[in-house]
């Protein structure tokens, strides 16, 4: 009786950035993890790399996402992507890292709400008439009243 087939797996130490990238759980699907390096959102041991590079134990990744940047250090490799707490064991994120991002989300705690600064809220629909009244051209003190694009020499 013959074996069943079993996908091949990347030789010991090697393994391509977007497979592990996406093992890892930083992105959804293996092609948005291909696309997001490409774009430059992902850099490996601080240089601009391409998704078939080849990640090593050690190397150090800076991982945009959103306005976050994310540095980590490759723990372990695998190209299988596992649970969430499997995921978390393939990296450590520096300290530093951890300490911007904490700073970041302290900061927009502590931003004020943009719908707070709005005192009136949405325009009604008298309002939006007033506005129309306003700018219509032949309006006394509308638009048109106040410049001309005569060509008249008086």
């Amino acid at each position: 009786m013959r074996p069943a087939a079993s996908k091949p797996e990347a030789p010991a130490g090697k393994i391509r950035l977007d497979k592990w990238m996406w093992a890892a759980r930083f992105y959804k699907t293996r092609s948005l993890s291909s696309d997001e390096i490409d774009r430059g959102r992902v850099r490996l041991n601080g240089l601009p790399t391409k998704p078939s590079r080849e990640v090593k134990t050690g190397d150090t990744l800076e991982v945009h996402m959103g306005s976050e940047v994310r540095t980590v250090v490759v723990r372990a490799l695998s190209g299988v992507r596992g649970s969430a707490p499997v995921a978390a064991l393939l990296y450590a994120e520096t300290p530093e890292s951890q300490a911007r991002r904490a700073e970041s989300a302290e900061q927009r705690r502590l931003a004020p709400e943009p719908a707070h600064s709005i005192t009136q809220g949405r325009p009604t629909k008298r309002d939006r008439r007033e506005v129309d009244q306003w700018n219509k051209p032949t309006a006394p003190g509308g638009w048109d009243a106040r410049w001309s694009a005569s060509m008249d020499d008086d």
